[in-house]
């Protein structure tokens, strides 16, 4: 099954603030393999498929660096469609001398880096559906030891790696949040995702289609933690794609039920979560 596509609701782009943008397209197309579909004096938007954006990059007036301690991006996270093409890009990043962490989540297996301003960025490949565990409607992932030999024993190194293939999605967001009881409501309640799986009472990871998560949210910053400055380098908005209109009016209307505010700009409606983090609604 495809979790990002109809009839689920997923994250289809993400849009930064980046101090210079000439700095951050150099990473972003020579260390990470994304192309430039568009851009303007202060704005890129970056592809693998030469059609769909996947990142939004956009140089800030008056930029103030990422303040520690608050909400907003903990990681976009790019998703490869095969184990091979995660191979290839941990051969370009041996070969290129980047340092990077990485985990085997049971669920899949990812690498972890960020871009020159901070931004986290995780690069990851799916095992099927029908190897990952469910417990009690809770999917099993855990933070184990990548397995480096088994994995590059599936790279032709006669191959060369030429950036990401046409096929990567945005797999899923993960967000730093203030608190997670009205976080969870807004999200579930809200937005129509669901629970799959608890992180203790630190983390949730929600989904739609029994996907292992299309979100992940964490009070890792801290409890309370506040919202960062319009102007801080960061998470600018992402956008979540719904199936259709239908279900995109019944969700505007759950979020005014509950309290969220929506506001409307050039057809497209955007809303925020409780702790500031800026989401486009689409269909």
């Amino acid at each position: 099954m495809n979790f990002h596509r109809e009839p689920n609701t997923y994250v289809e782009q993400v849009n930064l603030k980046v101090r210079n943008l000439e700095r951050a397209l150099k990473f972003y197309q020579e260390v990470i393999g994304f192309k430039v579909l568009e851009q303007t004096k202060k704005t890129a938007n970056l592809t693998t498929d030469g059609k769909t954006v996947l990142l939004s990059i956009e140089q800030q007036d008056n930029v103030v660096p990422m303040l520690g301690k608050t909400t907003g991006l903990y990681h976009f996270a790019l998703l490869l469609p095969t184990r091979s093409d995660l191979a290839r890009i941990v051969q370009h990043f041996t070969d290129i001398g980047l340092r990077f962490g990485s985990s085997d989540h049971l669920v899949s297996e990812a690498l972890y880096l960020s871009d020159p301003d901070g931004n986290g960025i995780e690069i990851y490949r799916d095992r099927a559906p029908l190897e990952w565990e469910w417990n009690n409607g809770e999917v099993e992932m855990a933070v184990d030891p990548l397995n480096f030999r088994d994995l590059l024993s599936d790279v032709n190194q006669q191959q060369a790696w030429n950036g990401l293939p046409a096929g990567t999605v945005m797999g899923h967001i993960h967000l730093h949040v203030s608190e997670l009881r009205k976080t969870e409501d807004f999200y579930t309640k809200g937005l129509g995702f669901e629970v799959v799986n608890r992180y203790g009472t630190q983390a949730l990871f929600i989904s739609t289609g029994k996907y292992h998560h299309h979100i992940g949210l964490n009070t890792w910053n801290g409890v309370g933690a506040p919202t960062p400055p319009e102007n801080s380098i960061g998470l600018k908005s992402f956008a979540l794609i719904y199936p259709n209109e239908t279900v995109r009016d019944h969700v505007l209307a759950n979020l005014k039920n509950i309290g969220a505010s929506v506001t409307e700009e050039n057809g497209a409606f955007a809303t925020a979560d409780p702790s500031g983090n800026r989401i486009l609604l689409k269909a």
